[in-house]
């Protein structure tokens, strides 16, 4: 194993961020597993790569880590987390079911305490793949092949508050968007709400039939989430984006999808078919779509909507 160290900035509301590497070399030659670091405040980082991004908030009792990656990235995390503080993990919160997500929890401690939504805490234990990957007559199920080891060990239905203080972190739920277990990690000393995937980046969502999510519904739900930031956050972290967002990107977003779905139910309307749909919307300005997802999420919008 090696590690190294790379150093860079990051400006979030005019504050200096630091970014860190840390890595791990794979066996067989592969590019070696990076994992950044950006420092958002004294106690709180973002760590990059691997899959969704996580946010790593130190207490004085312990680490808690919101997200842990794809399969194999839970120990370059560890890592990362090891190159910021030597206290110890003692909680981990999953946002959602996705794979990249909650994969790297089967490789941390077995005694840590894992926190999810109770509607993603029974996701977790199927593994369904989301609605645009490709059919998979058997997909992995990382916790079936840890006997269990990773799934959540609490479960909160629409508020759940933990520590106090400026230590203190509030999970909420405002409805189901990306999936039907959104958790949405509100690190309030710092007005700070990580979001993960259901403000991704500037691109079209996953929205996930195959796990509760919703079409018709993700701008609603958005939209009280919105609500919410703007009387108590200023940052926002994104699942996938390379930066932190703000309340007006937020804004921008939910008509975003807004747009999309109006113009996909315009489109059943007047006859229109899925394929066609796939085939000739194209994401506005600023902003991209993925094929896979332009034609699920179609699926999805038409059958919603009657």
């Amino acid at each position: 194993m090696r590690r190294g160290i790379v150093l860079g900035a990051l400006l979030a509301l005019g504050a200096l961020s630091l970014t860190v590497a840390a890595m791990q070399q794979p066996a067989g030659g592969q590019q070696p597993m990076v994992v950044e670091i950006d420092k958002l405040k004294d106690n709180l980082y973002v760590m990059k790569g691997g899959g969704g991004n996580s946010s790593v908030f130190i207490t004085q009792k312990g680490v808690i880590v919101v997200d842990t990656k794809n399969p194999g990235w839970g120990k370059p995390l560890l890592d990362a987390i090891r190159k910021v503080t030597d206290r110890p993990v003692m909680m981990i919160v999953n946002t959602h079911t996705h794979g990249d997500h909650v994969s790297g929890n089967v490789e941390f401690p077995a005694e840590i305490d894992i926190v999810t939504h109770e509607n993603t805490a029974a996701n977790m234990k199927e593994m369904r793949p989301n609605s645009s990957a490709a059919p998979t007559p058997n997909p992995r199920n990382i916790f079936k092949e840890n006997n269990g080891k990773g799934l959540a060990t609490r479960t909160f239905r629409d508020m759940m508050t933990i520590g106090s203080g400026n230590e203190r972190i509030e999970l909420r739920y405002f409805g189901r968007a990306h999936t039907n277990g959104d958790a949405f990690v509100y690190f309030p000393v710092h007005r700070v709400l990580h979001v993960a995937d259901v403000f991704p980046g500037k691109e079209l969502p996953i929205m996930d039939a195959n796990n509760g999510g919703t079409a018709v519904g993700y701008a609603d739900t958005l939209s009280k989430v919105l609500s919410f930031s703007e009387k108590n956050a200023d940052v926002l972290v994104n699942g996938h984006s390379n930066t932190t967002t703000t309340n007006a990107d937020l804004k921008d977003y939910i008509q975003f999808i807004r747009g999309y779905v109006s113009q996909v139910q315009s489109a059943k309307k007047a006859g229109r078919t899925v394929d066609d749909v796939a085939n000739g919307w194209k994401p506005p300005a600023g902003y991209m779509a993925q094929p896979a997802r332009v034609r699920s999420n179609a699926q999805l919008v038409f059958n919603e909507t009657k």
